[in-house]
């Protein structure tokens, strides 16, 4: 398979290594990006890539909290400085209240029901883009419930362009929730608990540590037991339950939540743009191909 410019760019990208390293890593695995990742990460020429980490659409992420359900939502916009426009940041509690009221099951289904001014959110969207003068859009949102025995916790950090939203069970310590909200937006983990980690993402990361130790020249025979200890470092990167709680270091996040007689029943965390791929401006191409017409 041929190598392009293009994906050793990504490579380096999601791994920070070398040009030449992700060359060779893209040619030893026949071009599969994830198998690329692996090698490089064998050699200990990078670090695990966390996917989504690339920022790339402007807009916002809100929650809204009404008893005992909530909505989180991300609303894009094209530019950041209409982020900040209030009229941009009315449209996003609009929709907020549209998406806590009616409850749809997807975006496809929010966009033709009808909200309360008679419009329907799609024409509601569109008339903003009118005023506005940028493409807007609704790309995703999360509904989730909870009993009064329960605490919901909800976080925008930089205005917004980070969302979280937190269930705790068995505690109405609303602070808690909030406080762990805010945990979960500054160390960006992917599942609340160890027993959340699907046996083949175990068993990968176990086979990727195996062969780092043993490329790091350890001998075989405690290569088993050190694997072990860095999975359980791994849990810890991975698993909000097993993070160090930033507001007390001391303390895991699963025990002071613990000490609020609760738990963590689940999280949605919404970063702005992650995942989408931004249109690069060359300014300078921009305009010498406006010279050349």
């Amino acid at each position: 398979m041929a190598i392009t410019a293009q994906m050793v760019k990504e490579l380096r990208e999601k791994t920070g290594a070398g040009m030449m390293d992700c060359k060779k890593a893209l040619q030893e695995t026949e071009g599969d990006m994830e198998k690329a990742i692996d090698f490089l990460r064998e050699k200990g020429i990078a670090k695990a890539a966390k996917k989504g980490d690339r920022i790339a659409a402007e807009g916002l992420t809100s929650v809204k909290v009404d008893g005992n359900e909530a909505v989180i939502l991300e609303v894009n916009s094209e530019t950041d400085f209409v982020a900040k426009n209030e009229g941009f940041q009315t449209l996003v509690k609009e929709i907020a209240e549209h998406l806590l009221s009616v409850k749809p099951a997807s975006v496809e289904e929010a966009a033709g029901q009808t909200m309360a001014n008679g419009a329907t959110l799609e024409s509601h969207i569109n008339s903003a883009i009118a005023k506005i003068g940028e493409k807007l859009s609704l790309r995703r949102f999360e509904i989730k419930t909870k009993t009064d025995s329960d605490a919901f916790g909800a976080y925008l950090h930089m205005g917004g362009r980070i969302g979280v939203l937190t269930v705790l069970e068995g505690t109405t310590d609303e602070d808690a929730a909030k406080d762990v909200a805010m945990h979960i937006a500054a160390l960006n983990p992917k599942y609340v608990s160890r027993d959340e980690v699907s046996q083949d993402e175990v068993e990968r990361e176990r086979q990727v540590l195996t062969q780092q130790a043993l490329n790091e020249g350890k001998p075989e025979n405690i290569v088993a037991k050190m694997v072990e200890g860095r999975l359980g470092k791994y849990f810890e990167d991975v698993c909000v339950n097993d993070q160090a709680f930033v507001k007390n270091p001391d303390q895991k996040v699963g025990k002071f939540v613990e000490s609020k007689g609760g738990k963590i029943r689940e999280f949605v965390r919404y970063e702005v743009g992650e995942g989408i791929e931004k249109r690069e401006d060359n300014f300078a191409e921009e305009v010498m191909n406006q010279v050349k017409k």
